[in-house]
Formats: structure tokens, C-alpha cells, sequence
């Protein structure tokens, strides 16, 4: 959330950085600079009536003591009156802020300088490509014939027993997903990044420390009863950590990594694109989150980006980096860089990873500060990023590594999967 200084400061730098995004910030900007001027206004009026209360207050019992009861009887019905006027005015200010929070919300975080204007994906910014060409077989398959052909992914028991975007993983599918899991958190935590296991359920005030509530509610799964929401990422859950809490000098930066179950209702999504694993309803992801000082996240973004690239240079494919453009970036980040596996067998980019800082629009939701050399409390930055999301990672290593006897996997997953081969 954009905080009122940096909108009282910088009106007009705020609605053509929000531009950059593709939203028209100037309506949303003013209203809330004309209920902050309201609210202003309101809070002055308050103390100078409740000055007004404590002199008459003092007058009435001077005025008793001198035995003028007809005085202090008036001086009495002043005090009511200002009383009334003062609760007036705070039940004023409080529908004022209100209206204001619920104002500022709508804002979106602004874009760092780094990032361009843009309609959309075709506008971003290709940033880096590496690992191996991609050499197929004749007749190679897509990843969802490589799964029936392999008996390793199940997307029609999947329907049956929830519905599509549901896959049940199967024999060395299973053992492939499971092993995938422990290499990347493996790889994170050797990296110095702390292991957690968050709840795969939160709260409203979860989802709306990290900017999932309110702008992305219907896409989120919502247990009614309860009003708990399942995780879409567990960026949500592990960020949230985090929620009303000032960090000591000794105790920034922070660096964790969890893995989930993932959650997404993906409403609107259909075609080509979704076939298989490429769209999923519920999938599994491990996550980096890093809280930073301001000063040292763009080297902490640098550092995670170039982590999420040594992995997937590990596994040994193909991929691009992303600096994603205004028009395609995420309400949250003020940077981000997605990273895009190729699929040769379906001559198409799979998203798997992105990386995202959020400066402090995150940390002026959740009330996360930190400590300063000189004891006053900051608002910290926070990051995040996948590490990997793993259903288009099977995709690429079932489609990439297909071979006319099965599919080989990876060198460096086999002390994981205690296989060498999927036939």
C-alpha cells in the first residue's frame, strides 16, 4: 500500500508511474488527498473543541466555588454542547479514514524506474537466455501423452475424483514431484535460506497484508464457514510471518523458503494453453521471501534472480529471463522478472518462476518494520520468488529429455527419485 506521505509529496510523479502500469491513478489519488485534507481538517476542529471542553471544565468549578450556580449551570450546558459537537466530528473523521483506507487500497505499488511501459506479455523486456538447445526425437510427444504413454500423470481420474486442473501423480510421477520438492528446497536452504512450514490456509488479514485482498479474491479459493482462503503461493503465509512485527538490526535481513500446495481458481482460462500441467487448479511450488533494509534489496532482487537461474541451469534447460513490462506486472510488485522454460514438443515459453521486489508496499500493509542504527522504525522491503513451480518443470523435463526408449532424468535429481529413467 502507497503510504499518504509519498502521495501528498508526489501526486503527479504517482499517477505517471501508475500509468506505466496501465492505470488511470489520478481520480483515486485526488479523492484520497481531498478525505486526507478532510480528515486534516476534522482532527484540528477536535482539538481545539476539546480544548475548548477542558477550560470551560476548569471555569464551571471556579465559578461553583465562587457560588455563581447560575454560571456554572450555563457553563455546564457549553460543555455538553462542545461534547456533542466533538463526538460529531470523531464519528466524522473515523467514516473519513475509512473512506480514505478504503481508497488507497485501490492503488496499485508503483513501478521502479527500470521498468518500461507496456500493453502486455508481448511488450516484456527479454532480459537473458541460456542452458542447452533442445534436440527431439522424431515423433516426440507433449508432456500429457509422454504422462498416459508413462502411466505417470492421471488428468482424467483427476476430473473424476475433483475436477479438471486436478492431477494425480502416479508411481515415478509421484516419486518425480516429491523429488523435485527436496532439490529445490535442498538447493535454497544451502543457500542460507531458512526452511518453514506454513499453514495452506489463511486469514483475511493474511491475504490482505501481501495484496491478494482485495484486488484478487475471485481467484483465490474461499473456505465460507470458516472464511479462511487456501494459499495461491506461500508467499502469502511465510510473508505474513512478518505481519505487526519490528525487526532488530541483528534480525534483518530475513530469508526463508517453504514448500506448498498451491491453490488457484484460474477463472477464464482455457484452450491449448491450459492442456496438461501448463494451467493447474491445485500444483505444488517452493518459494524464496526475503525481508530486506530499502537499501539492499535491489542486490537481494540481483542475488535471488541469479539463484532461481542456477537451479534451472542445474536441471539442464533451456530458458529466458523476463524484466516484465508495466502492462503485464502484478498489482504488488514494483519489479519483477519472470523466468520461461522452452517447450520444444509444444514450440512454446512455460512460465516457472517469478521474482518479484515489492519494496515497502507489502510492509505498509503488514506493519513490518525494522529497527535503524539510530533506533527509529522503518519500513522494511520485502521479496519473493518461486523456486521452482513444479508443474511446468515436469512438463519441460518429461518433453525435453524424451528419448525413443523413456525419459531421462536429470543428473542431478537421481540421488532424489533413485531412478534414472521413467519407461
Amino acid at each position: 500500500m502507497l503510504t499518504l506521505k509519498t502521495l501528498r509529496e508526489n501526486r503527479d510523479l504517482v499517477i505517471a508511474k501508475l500509468n506505466i502500469k496501465n492505470f488511470d491513478a489520478q481520480p483515486i489519488v485526488d479523492k484520497v488527498l481531498e478525505l486526507d485534507t478532510k480528515r486534516r481538517a476534522l482532527q484540528t476542529e477536535s482539538d481545539a473543541l476539546l480544548a475548548q471542553q477542558k477550560k470551560k471544565s476548569a471555569d464551571i468549578g471556579a465559578l461553583m466555588k465562587q457560588g455563581l450556580t447560575a454560571e456554572a449551570e450555563a457553563a455546564k450546558a457549553e460543555v455538553a454542547q462542545l461534547k456533542a459537537r466533538s463526538g460529531a466530528i470523531l464519528t466524522e473523521m473515523a467514516a473519513a479514514e475509512q473512506e480514505l483506507q478504503n481508497q488507497l487500497v485501490l492503488l496499485p505499488n508503483l513501478p521502479c524506474d527500470l521498468v518500461k511501459p507496456g500493453k502486455g506479455a508481448e511488450d516484456n523486456e527479454v532480459v537473458k537466455m541460456g542452458g542447452p538447445e533442445v534436440k527431439l526425437p522424431e515423433n516426440a510427444l507433449p508432456h500429457w501423452e509422454l504422462a498416459k504413454k508413462y502411466d505417470i500423470i492421471d488428468f482424467d481420474l483427476g476430473v473424476k475424483i475433483t475436477g479438471a486442473g486436478f492431477p494425480v501423480y502416479k508411481g515415478k510421477g509421484a516419486k518425480l514431484q516429491r523429488a523435485l520438492i527436496n532439490f529445490f528446497l535442498d538447493v535454497n536452504t544451502a543457500d542460507g535460506y531458512k526452511e518453514v512450514e506454513p499453514p495452506v490456509m489463511v486469514n483475511k488479514d493474511s491475504g490482505f497484508g501481501t495484496g491478494q485482498l482485495p484486488d484478487k479474491e475471485g481467484q483465490m479459493y474461499h473456505a465460507d464457514l470458516d472464511d479462511f482462503y487456501m494459499v495461491p503461493t506461500a508467499e502469502v503465509p511465510v510473508t505474513n510471518i512478518f505481519r505487526d512485527v519490528i525487526l532488530e538490526q541483528n534480525q534483518i535481513p530475513q530469508r526463508l523458503t517453504a514448500y506448498t500446495p498451491c491453490f488457484r481458481r484460474e477463472a477464464g482460462s482455457y484452450g491449448k494453453d491450459v492442456r496438461g500441467l501448463n494451467r493447474l487448479h491445485q500444483f505444488d511450488k517452493v518459494e524464496i521471501v526475503r525481508v530486506e533494509k530499502p537499501e539492499d534489496s535491489y542486490k537481494a532482487l540481483d542475488d535471488m534472480v541469479a539463484h532461481v537461474e542456477k537451479i534451472v541451469n542445474m536441471l539442464g534447460l533451456k530458458y529466458r529471463i523476463l524484466r516484465l513490462c508495466g502492462g503485464d506486472m502484478s498489482f504488488t510488485s514494483a519489479i519483477t522478472y519472470d523466468f520461461e522454460l522452452w517447450s520444444a514438443a509444444q514450440g512454446r515459453w512455460l512460465e516457472i518462476s517469478s521474482v518479484s521486489n515489492f519494496e515497502s508496499y507489502q510492509s505498509n500493509r503488514l506493519h513490518l518494520r525494522y529497527r535503524d542504527e539510530d533506533g527509529k522504525t522503518q519500513l522494511a522491503h520485502t521479496l519473493n520468488g518461486s523456486s521452482l513451480a513444479l508443474p511446468r518443470v515436469v512438463a519441460a523435463l518429461l518433453e525435453d529429455n524424451q528419448t525413443e526408449d523413456g525419459i531421462i532424468i536429470p543428473e542431478v535429481l537421481r540421488p532424489y527419485t533413485g531412478f534414472d529413467k521413467i519407461d
